[in-house]
């Protein structure tokens, strides 16, 4: 059974919907920029990619937006806009045979930071800041079910960067165990005190101050990522029976693989190989059938190292073409795959790969990085991947 793709919307810094940011990433546009939504300048890290001209106001009833905040907005927008674009609207289906799988990560920040504003208020009685942070995992996914009117399977999946291509797997499960569609993807947006000096806890994140060179994968100068806020949504089907009812198919989820290092220490490597093994192998493609990587990106030099060495022991030095729309955007967190998904099923449109903004390439690496300009190419499998804190590995075959 193929799993399609009919559906698509994307919420990020370079745009707002499939055209925006499409034409910002094919032309090599860059949202990275001093962090505006608080004051950050006792932060020893002050840069993010932030969406700007989104205003909840515009996409969503009013009675929402008191029980939201802005990841909730976004996600809710986005689905709206992917559910749109599928047809879903029209009540082909019945509620029931349509699904919510969504992946959460760092978005909770800001609803447990007000929370926590509520109780540090005279007389407030609240439920705690933990109690609230928990539960809004789950928000997302219930809130999407609820606006659409969706009865079918729901859940919510939790690694990091690495969530969003495990959501989707999860979503490919269950159109083939019988379920017609499920609305599936993240959206994170975290740029709030409480989410900000949660990530720097990391140490990943770059202390750079020209937006310029603040986010460098792969790059000689690469000492950390620019966090961001955004993702995708999207809707995927049983193949035959989107096109029995008319729909445009954007790609097919044609494999999947997830992998964890191992503790660190002396001969214990990145699994990030296996995790393309897996997917490679589930989707039924040999390495020399995959026409462009969409890399994790994570610019940290021992991790770039590990991700750069996994794809040469799997395609050869300079063996495939790399993408990194993601510099444009800074790391999304469990959006950062969709978002990923989303660009390389338009590559696979358009038969153009685009470029990794303001990247200078370490030849040590031995990849073939596409940057400074979008290259034409033809395009008909892609290979998405993420890797998430403490040691998660997803790896996604998309085909055209």
């Amino acid at each position: 059974m193929s799993t399609a793709v009919t559906g698509l919307s994307v919420v990020a810094p370079t745009g707002l919907g499939v055209a925006d940011y499409w034409a910002a990433t094919l032309g090599g546009g860059s949202a990275i920029g001093p962090l505006t939504r608080f004051d950050a300048g006792r932060y020893p890290s002050r840069l993010a990619g932030q969406i700007t001209g989104f205003e909840a106001a515009d996409h969503l009833p009013d009675k929402l937006l008191p029980q939201t905040d802005r990841m909730t907005r976004l996600a809710l927008t986005a689905a709206d806009w992917a559910i749109a674009d599928a047809g879903l609207t029209d009540r082909a289906l019945s509620p029931f045979d349509v699904g919510v799988i969504t992946a959460s990560a760092s978005g909770g920040f800001e609803f447990g930071q007000d929370e926590l504003r509520k109780l540090w208020s005279a007389g407030s009685r609240h439920v705690s800041a933990y109690q609230s942070f928990a539960w809004f995992y789950a928000v997302n996914s219930g809130q999407i079910s609820i606006r659409g009117g969706f009865k079918g399977p729901s859940g919510v999946v939790v690694g990091e960067q690495a969530g969003g291509l495990d959501a989707l797997a999860q979503a490919r499960r269950q159109i083939r165990r019988g379920i017609p569609a499920v609305v599936s993807g993240g959206v994170d947006a975290s740029l709030c005190p409480w989410g900000w000096v949660a990530q720097l806890a990391s140490g990943r994140i770059s202390t750079g101050a020209d937006p310029t060179r603040a986010y460098l994968p792969f790059d000689t100068a690469a000492d950390g990522h620019v966090p961001g806020e955004g993702g995708a949504i999207l809707v995927l089907e049983d193949a035959a029976a989107a096109r029995a009812r008319g729909r445009r198919v954007y790609g097919e989820i044609a494999g999947y693989g997830a992998t964890f290092d191992p503790r660190p220490g002396p001969g214990r490597t990145s699994a990030l190989r296996a995790a393309i093994d897996v997917a490679l192998r589930d989707s039924g493609a040999a390495p020399g059938e995959v026409d462009v990587v969409f890399a994790d990106g994570a610019a940290v030099p021992e991790l770039d190292r590990a991700e750069a060495a996994a794809l040469r022991a799997v395609f050869g030095v300079r063996g495939v073409p790399v993408a990194l729309p993601k510099a444009g955007t800074g790391r999304l967190y469990s959006g950062g795959g969709p978002v990923d998904v989303a660009a390389a099923l338009l590559s696979l449109r358009d038969g153009v790969i685009p470029p990794a903004p303001h990247v200078r390439p370490d030849p040590g690496h031995g990849l073939d990085l596409v940057v400074g300009a979008s290259r034409p190419a033809t395009l008909r499998t892609a290979l998405v991947l993420a890797r998430g804190h403490h040691g998660f590995n997803s790896a996604l075959v998309l085909r055209r």
